[in-house]
């Protein structure tokens, strides 16, 4: 895990058949991400490009299948029509919990883009 612990997970929940999926952080700070805002902000290069900024697309499935660690930086999601590039590293991650919790949910998906990091 990274040294930061403000982008080094302590926990992650994400239960069956839930629409949340909650990151506990190693400097205590607990984020809970609806699935539509995870999906709808998927970094792939498929759903975003390869530059400019990381837009809201509306989802069109937002069942969470699979959950999985990329070495020391980043999961993987596997979303439930098979959708699987998305790869949210933990700093990306933890912005978009501080972004989440600051605007709220249908706040942050009517920004409707957010700078890449």
């Amino acid at each position: 895990m990274p040294a930061d612990p403000t982008i080094s997970p302590a926990g992650v929940r994400a239960p069956h058949g839930a629409q949340v999926f909650e990151v506990t952080w190693a400097d205590g700070q607990v984020h809970r991400y609806p699935h539509r805002i995870l999906r709808g902000f998927c970094p792939c290069a498929a759903c975003q490009g390869h530059s400019g900024k990381v837009r809201f697309l509306a989802p069109p499935n937002l069942e969470l299948r699979h959950l999985g660690q990329v070495g020391n930086y980043a999961l993987a999601l596997t979303w439930g029509d098979g959708h699987d590039a998305g790869i949210y590293s933990f700093r990306f991650l933890r912005r978009l919990g501080d972004l989440l919790e600051a605007h709220g949910a249908e706040g942050l998906e009517a920004l409707g883009e957010l700078p890449r990091t």
